[in-house]
């Protein structure tokens, strides 16, 4: 017997997982999340060294739970983002595309970052510490989730523990490798980039002021997003290195001061005298797409339903976008008194998100595939296509607006509107 029935289950307590879960408690729905890792452990610098960056839209989306508050004192605005063309030396070609937020603005007064960097360690404390207010959300963590057994009226979530929980409807937020969505059969296509993202933080003389760059090395993108200070004033950014894999592998296996050598020649002198500081994170690259979103009784969020290249700093935002469009299908749906996990109910949120995350998966393999090569005659024409974006208003404006995630369909959450 089922010890408590829920209205969702969420399986995985990750960025994803933990933002569902936050959002449908807060709109009513009765809500448990269950991951095997214990929160604590979660929130600690040496479990992700990541940041995520925090699109306007998903900005205001953590505004309308009441989250932002707590998180503005340790995210650092976007304000610009420098984007060239390098060689294998990281030198930047003279021909860039910069965008600036103030572009986008009626009036200089009004002008909003494109979006901001935070820490994920910072981000998961905000959302666990917010969880474990809320009256209508349990956290199971650590509990190992050994399986389900869903059906036309109802779901079954099976412990390791040998307990049993009832929902009626099975939210997957496990990641790329999601056991439910294996366990339900639908299949994904997926494949390795075979480049490896070392994932870092510099400490650097001369402060970035909010401009965040992405430099286009033969290997695969080099981003430098801006942070916070660090506690004693320096000036820091967050790198994500992607590199192929052997290379990567080899990079990885070097002293501390070859490393710095070679990290140093690709982040270039612009921001003065630069330096690793703390460890060194190795995340492989590669893409998965699942074939559909949903099952009986089951709903796929988040990287368990695509992951993709972090060239656009897109993929979190994605997954936003996935939690606040499944939570208005399903705070509606519990509105009208219509069944949560019935078919037409999770179609209508798979209908809903497929174009976005299919154009985005399609954009970011897109962009990879053209930028990681040194390809004389490709590397010529992007680097006019880069300059030519540039001198285009118009289309300058355009490509800000889906950094910002203000194109599409959007939500009610990411427009800053409650439910």
């Amino acid at each position: 017997m089922s010890e408590r029935r829920y209205d969702l289950a969420v399986a995985g307590a990750g960025l994803n997982g933990a933002l569902l879960a936050l959002a449908a408690a807060r709109n009513g729905l009765d809500t448990v999340v269950v991951d095997r890792q214990p929160l604590d452990a979660m929130t600690l610098p040496a479990f992700d060294g990541r940041t995520t960056a925090v699109a306007y839209t998903s900005q205001r989306l953590f505004e309308a739970l009441g989250l932002w508050a707590g998180l503005e004192p340790d995210a650092e605005p976007i304000r610009d983002i420098r984007i060239s063309d390098a060689g294998h030396d990281g030198r930047p070609s003279p021909l860039f595309l910069h965008f600036d937020h103030r572009e986008n603005a009626p009036t200089p007064d009004e002008a909003r970052p494109m979006g901001w960097i935070v820490e994920n360690r910072f981000l998961r404390r905000a959302l666990y510490a917010a969880l474990a207010r809320e009256p209508r959300a349990s956290v199971l963590a650590p509990a190992e989730l050994a399986g389900t057994t869903r059906d036309a009226t109802r779901a079954l979530l099976h412990l390791g523990d040998g307990r049993t929980l009832e929902a009626r409807l099975v939210a997957s937020a496990e990641g790329r490798s999601g056991a439910l969505r294996e366990e339900a059969g639908i299949g994904a296509r997926s494949w390795s980039y075979r480049q490896t993202a070392i994932v870092l933080v510099a400490a650097h003389e001369l402060p970035h002021r909010g401009v965040a760059q992405e430099k286009f090395l033969p290997g695969g993108p080099f981003a430098i997003l801006p942070m916070r200070n660090g506690e004693d004033g320096t000036h820091r950014s967050s790198i994500v290195w992607s590199e192929r894999t052997p290379l990567a592998e080899r990079l990885l296996t070097l002293d501390a001061a070859r490393f710095n050598s070679e990290f140093a020649r690709r982040f270039g002198d612009y921001l003065g005298k630069v330096q690793p500081v703390g460890p060194r994170f190795a995340h492989p690259l590669g893409l998965v797409h699942a074939e559909r979103y949903v099952d009986e009784r089951l709903v796929l969020v988040g990287d368990a339903a695509h992951g993709i290249h972090p060239i656009a700093g897109q993929g979190y935002n994605l997954g936003v976008r996935d939690v606040a469009a499944l939570v208005e299908v399903l705070v509606e749906a519990h509105r009208l008194g219509l069944d949560l996990g019935a078919a037409d109910t999770l179609e209508r949120y798979a209908a809903w998100r497929r174009t976005d995350n299919l154009a985005m998966v399609a954009a970011t393999d897109l962009l990879n595939r053209l930028f990681s090569n040194d390809i004389a005659p490709v590397r010529l024409a992007r680097d006019v296509g880069i300059a030519a974006v540039h001198r285009i208003p118009p289309l300058r404006r355009f490509f800000m607006r889906h950094a910002m995630g203000l194109v599409g369909d959007l939500p009610k959450l990411t427009r800053g509107v409650a439910l």
